[in-house]
């Protein structure tokens, strides 16, 4: 390409008439897809890669419907910019994939009848022509499906290394049930009671449950998060992530039962109710303690008088799902056990009371309730006229004054009726209570974290088989690595029922099996596996998905990984990213990987709507994207996506507005008929060049930041800028069509292929630009006469106050103000303003 810093003088060809070649969209689309394809232009030499960039996308679930312009918008985003960077000169893989088990595949299988082994691969079919069609720069080589046997066996290879270091385990939880999908759902599955996909309401079960230790992680997985070397994440993402992780300095404290309780042998210790809180300085203030329906002190606690209310009372929280449980209702419900425990800190005797607000998944499953300092506590106190004693005073304020309400804003107060403690700020009477308690051996010093281990486990078919064993002799067997994968059976009745287990224990053949060190007759387990599990390793999979015999080839992943880059959406940011990081940290001290964070860049695209709405099926305002490629083309289609906002933020669609992109298509292809007549050696006006290489500038920029709607919009108006001054030079065009070949990459293959190349437009490299150039020599300043403006004038950058003078009293329209008047002042502010005090 020419320098085009070095083009210095004028041209005075006229602009030519667009040339009798429209630009038809649908004719040059499929000859540059066919050609990328016979070329293999889209596959890097992986083995081979000078330049690594690993450009990653989040894989789709292929649903029925295929993919709609929110899916088209991120891929488009992603596949921009992986473009972007390979005319920078790296290699740059990118490959797609489908995260295709899991319940929206089996429920609508379920809906057709049809088994979703057979619905699945059609979807997928119609997923990969609209990938082809749009023009992304896949590496259709490492195509693959989390539903593939040759993909579900590492999946489950994952699951035994998990299960050989000692993170996998098996417990009876308590979970949420959807009685309609026949499964296990996360709270984040549960939105006011009811299940996300069907609005049934959701009821709490206790099954048998496989989970990952995510928690031992949870240190790591917050402090990287602060380590940008590692991880340059949106702030969006790492804000989701560490609130999610909960991280909290609190104490846990032991409250003794205030009566004997029979000792079985060898149990020397005395019960306690442990409880963790974040406020040990209002210990004084914990007049009764409220424990969860499913304690196991409960039984204990209750006496025989309030036995039939406890009883009935557990049975009605156990009705309810986890998550009403843990938002609470308006009115607050409870019953007391009869029984008491002792305040560490006062000796008194306090109730012990239940109420399904408090779960015993989240802390110790018991509170010491302080009412006089949270809300919470105080409308249960307040209810059931329970004492309510104040041991926070504002600063200044009385030791003694009612407490109308909680009083929480007290980080700033003063410890009152604290005994010893008192007038202690809060800081310092955290640190001193919990210092004091420990002594006496009834509490110590902790750090919580709101996470939870991940449950893996769904009851369901669609999924890939957890590779357990049951012996009777030998309990939990894994599955030899030899004997995978564990493949899911084609069957018939894959409905899931109302026992909570899977369907595929009715199917016998595939359910008993010889116990791996035995050989007697043991049982499959028969839970598939969370479809977080199939996505949190994928991308250690794409370039070794041609190898057979290892899950990730060493050399491979240590060239290409960690990611590079990482583009999805933020509804992702806290499971499928935590989980992934989590699952990456486990592999690494394994010692089969070198690196223990997965992602070394994330960036969250933003939501398109429609009519001011989100895109969804529900609202009716999904759009399919065939019929506008059809009509306007990929590229023109690109590029509007592209516009509609920046790409971290989003954009409303609207239908009106696609024509702008293909009319500026349009007007590129007249240019570059143009400039294909234009001699090389043809001169650029000045202003001309300064234009051009401020929009490099600009473009790049733009790019690097994903605002890809200013890239776009400092192209047109280049484009505007070589029009309007009749410049075709053939640089110019050059270094127009390769910044508008991320945007519309088959128009920019054919305008390059028209002027004169034989190679790929994605075989050039990214233009330079010339700081020297970028600013302009010329600018224009305000003239003020008396304060009011009068006129502008354009002058040389910095230049002194007295040409500039001049030249405002030699403007016509400023004249007609200061002639025949006294100049008595002169305000001058360079490159801005100049203002001319007359009288």
């Amino acid at each position: 390409m020419t320098d085009t810093s070095k083009a210095t003088a004028v041209s005075s060809t006229p602009a030519a008439a667009q040339s009798g070649d429209a630009y038809h969209p649908d004719a040059v689309e499929a000859k540059w897809q066919a050609r990328w394809a016979e070329a293999r232009t889209n596959e890097p030499d992986l083995e081979r890669a000078e330049r690594p960039f690993y450009n990653l996308m989040m894989f789709p679930y292929p649903s029925a419907e295929g993919l709609h312009v929110g899916n088209m918008f991120a891929f488009t985003g992603s596949d921009v910019y992986g473009r972007f960077k390979r005319l920078q000169g790296y290699d740059v893989f990118e490959p797609i994939g489908y995260d295709a088990f899991g319940i929206h595949s089996e429920n609508y299988a379920i809906k057709m009848g049809i088994n979703p082994a057979i619905l699945i691969p059609k979807n997928i079919e119609n997923f990969r022509r609209q990938l082809k069609r749009i023009g992304g720069m896949f590496d259709w080589r490492h195509e693959l499906s989390t539903t593939d046997p040759a993909y579900y066996k590492w999946t489950q290879w994952v699951f035994l290394q998990l299960f050989k270091a000692g993170k996998a385990y098996r417990k009876s939880a308590a979970v949420n049930w959807c009685p309609h999908d026949k499964t296990v759902l996360a709270n984040e599955q549960v939105i006011n009671g009811h299940c996300e996909r069907c609005g049934t309401a959701v009821e709490q079960r206790v099954l048998e449950q496989w989970f990952f230790r995510i928690t031992e992680y949870a240190d790591r997985l917050l402090a990287d998060l602060d380590d940008k070397a590692k991880m340059d994440w949106s702030d969006s993402t790492t804000t989701a992530q560490r609130n999610w992780l909960g991280r909290s300095e609190g104490a846990e404290l032991d409250f003794p039962l205030a009566v004997a309780v029979p000792q079985s042998d060898g149990d020397a210790d005395e019960p306690v109710i442990r409880v963790y809180t974040t406020r040990p300085d209002t210990v004084f203030g914990a007049t009764f303690m409220v424990l969860a329906p499913e304690h196991p002190l409960v039984d204990t606690l209750t006496t025989g008088a309030q036995r039939k209310l406890v009883d009935a009372y557990r049975k009605q929280a156990a009705a309810k799902d986890l998550v009403s449980r843990k938002v609470g209702e308006k009115e607050k419900t409870g019953v007391f056990t009869g029984g008491y425990a002792v305040n560490p800190a006062t000796n008194e005797p306090i109730p012990v009371w239940i109420a399904d607000y408090v779960l015993m998944e989240y802390g110790t499953g018991a509170i010491m309730a302080v009412p006089g300092h949270d809300e919470r506590d105080f409308e249960f106190a307040k209810k059931f006229e329970l004492p309510i004693v104040r041991v926070v005073a504002e600063p200044d304020g009385s030791a003694d004054a009612p407490l109308e309400v909680a009083y929480t804003e007290n980080e700033q107060g003063r410890l009152v009726h604290s005994a010893k403690f008192d007038g202690m700020a809060v800081p310092e009477g955290k640190r001193a209570i919990t210092a004091w308690l420990a002594e006496r051996g009834a509490g110590k010093s902790v750090v919580r974290y709101r996470l939870h281990d991940w449950c893996i486990s769904r009851q369901r078919y669609w999924g890939p088989p957890i590779p357990i064993i049951y012996c009777d002799q030998h309990g939990a067997v894994p599955v030899p690595e030899k004997d995978l994968p564990v493949e899911l059976p084609l069957i018939e009745d894959f409905t899931p029922d109302d026992t909570g287990i899977s369907p595929l224990a009715r199917h016998e053949s595939w359910y008993h099996a010889p116990c791996p060190i035995c050989g007697k007759r043991g049982r499959r387990e028969t839970d598939v596996s969370d479809t977080f599990l199939d996505s949190a390793w994928y991308f250690l999979r794409y370039p070794s998905s041609d190898k057979e015999n290892v899950p990730f080839d060493p050399a491979l992943t240590k060239k290409w990984l960690p990611v590079t880059t990482y583009i999805g959406g933020n509804e992702h940011a806290v499971l499928h990213l935590l989980y992934s990081r989590f699952i990456i940290m486990v592999l690494h001290d394994m010692g089969y990987l070198e690196f223990d964070e997965p992602y070394r860049k994330f960036r969250a695209h933003g939501l398109i709507v429609k009519d001011g709405a989100k895109m969804s099926k529900s609202r009716g305002n999904v759009v399919v994207p065939d019929e506008y490629i059809a009509r306007w083309g990929a590229d023109t289609f690109r590029m509007y996506l592209m516009f509609l906002g920046p790409f971290q933020e989003g954009g409303d669609f609207r239908d009106e507005g696609i024509s702008g992109p293909r009319r500026f298509l349009e007007k590129v292809w007249g240019l570059v008929a143009d400039s294909c007549r234009t001699h090389a050696d043809d001169e650029v006006r000045h202003d001309v060049l300064v234009k051009y290489h401020q929009t490099v500038k600009r473009v790049t920029e733009g790019m690097e930041e994903l605002r890809y709607n200013t890239s776009i919009a400092a192209l047109m108006e280049l484009v505007n800028t070589l029009r309007t001054e009749s410049c075709t030079h053939r640089a110019l065009a050059e270094g127009l069509v390769i910044m508008l070949a991320p945007f519309a990459p088959h128009f920019a293959e054919e305008s390059w292929e028209r002027l004169g190349h034989t190679t790929s437009v994605f075989e050039a490299r990214w233009p330079g630009w010339d700081e020297g150039l970028v600013v302009e020599d010329q600018v224009e300043i305000a003239v003020q006469v008396n304060g009011k403006t009068r006129g502008k004038v354009r002058v040389m950058r910095d230049a002194e106050e007295e040409p500039v003078v001049g030249a405002a009293l030699g403007d016509p329209a400023v004249r007609r103000f200061t002639e025949g008047k006294e100049l008595r002042k002169v305000v001058y502010v360079a490159n801005r303003l100049l203002n001319l005090v007359v009288s």
